[in-house]
Formats: C-alpha cells, structure tokens, sequence
C-alpha cells in the first residue's frame, strides 16, 4: 500500500451546530447518500423506528441528541470521506473541541429559523483559532425560515466573515422547491415525502433559467424570485 497516496486521498469533516440545528440528521443524509447505510435513521422517532447510525449510545438513542463524537467513513469520487459527528449541547462541549483536531474541515449546521445561535458562535470561534475551514449548510428550508439574505447577513456580522452562497434556496416552508446550484447552474427539486425516510433523492432540472419548462415547475412568482435573486448574486455578491 503506497500510505502517502492514501493518506492523500482522505478527507476528514467535522459536523458542527447548535444543539437541534439537523447536524446528525445530515449525517445520516451524507452517510445515505454516499452508499454506507440502506436508509436513514431517526433522530427523533419511535421505539420500532431505527435511529441514527452515529447516535449509538442508549442516551442518545433516548433522548435524541449527541453526547460523544462519532466516526463514519464511506468511499465517494475515489476519496475517502470520514464524517465526525460532534455533540452540539454545551455539557460535552469538551469532546467536540477534542474532535476538531482531527478535522481536515468543518461543516457548520446553521437553523434557516434560527440564524447564529450561542454554540455556533462558540465553535466558530474554536475553528478559527484552529485555522479550519468552515463550510456553512443552511437547515430547515423546508420549515418556517428566515429569508436568505438575512440569515447570510447575519453570518457576515456576527461572525465577521465574508459569504458566497454556492446553492441557493427556491422559496421556504411549504413554498420549498428546492436549490439553484450556482457553480452547475442546475436547479434540484425537493419533494416532501414523509414516508420515504429520507431514502428519496433530489432531482436535477433544467440548467437554463431561461427555459419556458420551469413555470411549470417551481410557478412563476418563484421563478422571476430566483432570476432576480441569481442575478443580484451573481452581479454583487463575493466572489468564490
């Protein structure tokens, strides 16, 4: 085994968030979705549901939430991903900073409800003394959400960092259609299905904003939104 190669093609990401923001339940997704798991757990579930793969210990299994740092590893686009998932709960706050260490990168887990809460802030904060690179996933759209142009300017001041939305978000709560990947140009439809346990994958639609076949697709109140919205981005927002 040639170990540099190997170690060359591993990437370690830490999943970061104020307690309840969605971070193992995106865990689970990117565990789903990358071919480690058949289905995805619940966080939050009933007796005969099944729980969260990272979520191992009886009291989290119980109780819904994180208590220790947890390891999962699947193989994607030949690399090796290693997935962290770190309690969010400031009682075990410890370990998370201990986890960190290990991390190539973090991903911070923001509510789209609720904006920068107080853990968020803290393990930024953490990060940053450690010179990790944040990558910011916005969770819940398909909740009752604030508008994207606040919480991103919320993340700007309160962080003091600069943003660049690589997707955007097509309406929010029962609105939600999806996101518009700006670097693909395609649009990724979501569909609520209760059901499916979160076994149902997004699907990419047309590339061209201009295409006739979107009305259809996402109504034309948020079709005009997102045009006005990607040319507002893309003719004064950062650059990536």
């Amino acid at each position: 085994m040639d170990y540099k190669k190997e170690i060359e093609r591993r990437r370690t990401f830490a999943i970061i968030s104020h307690p309840d923001a969605g971070k193992t339940t995106l865990t689970e997704k990117l565990l789903l979705y990358g071919g480690a798991i058949q289905q995805a757990g619940m966080v939050k579930g009933k007796r005969h549901m099944k729980h969260a793969v990272s979520d191992w210990m009886e009291i989290e299994k119980q109780r819904g939430i994180s208590v220790t740092s947890s390891v999962m590893q699947f193989e994607y686009n030949n690399c090796c991903i290693n997935i962290l998932d770190t309690p969010g709960h400031q009682d075990f706050s410890e370990d998370t900073y201990r986890t960190l260490m290990a991390a190539d990168s973090a991903v911070m887990v923001i509510d789209a409800g609720k904006g920068v809460e107080r853990q968020t802030r803290k393990l930024f904060k953490v990060c940053t003394l450690r010179n990790i690179p944040i990558f910011t996933f916005i969770n819940k759209m398909d909740r009752d959400a604030r508008s994207p142009y606040d919480l991103t300017e919320q993340i700007e001041n309160e962080l003091g960092i600069k943003t660049y939305a690589v997707n955007w978000p097509i309406g929010s709560g029962h609105d939600f259609k999806g996101v518009y990947d700006r670097a693909s140009k395609k649009i990724l439809t979501f569909t609520a299905e209760p059901t499916a346990n979160g076994a149902h994958q997004v699907a990419e639609s047309a590339s061209d904003l201009s295409d006739p076949n979107l009305t259809a697709l996402l109504g034309e109140d948020l079709l005009s939104t997102l045009r006005d919205d990607v040319e507002l981005l893309d003719g004064a927002g950062e650059e990536f």
